[in-house]
């Protein structure tokens, strides 16, 4: 069973820092691109950023960039976000995910292309 679990989130001043950590097994993690994405109450779900199976391509939304930065240590199966310079519009549920298919590229993507996702890490930006 594929299993894909977040932690890191809490409640920050803004201007703050978080680092968001993802943890996935029961699947070839090294295979899979990984991204990160956001919902903040009535609104829709948004790719935050992703990265490739190797680390070799990266996507920021451009709400994100220059603050915000992806990484994937392979051996430990794990997939991390620091998010620097936070703000209010930052405060979402985040949501780890996996790809669908293996060796996939990274870009502006559909939710549904996603094929594994965690529950949710709760953060919360205070002005």
């Amino acid at each position: 069973q594929v299993q894909v679990v977040e932690s890191g989130g809490g409640l920050v001043q803004a201007g703050g820092s978080l680092r968001l950590s993802c943890t996935a097994s029961g699947l070839i993690f090294d295979r899979y691109v990984m991204a990160w994405f956001r919902q903040a109450p009535g609104k829709e779900r948004e790719e935050v950023s992703c990265i490739t199976a190797n680390g070799g391509s990266l996507y920021y939304a451009d709400s994100v960039k220059g603050r915000f930065a992806i990484s994937r240590d392979n051996p430990k199966n794990t997939l991390y976000l620091l998010m620097n310079s936070l703000k209010p519009e930052d405060t979402a549920m985040y949501y780890c995910a996996a790809d669908s298919r293996v060796y996939r590229s990274c870009g502006r993507r559909d939710p549904g292309s996603f094929g594994y996702w965690g529950q949710g890490t709760q953060v919360t930006v205070s002005s």
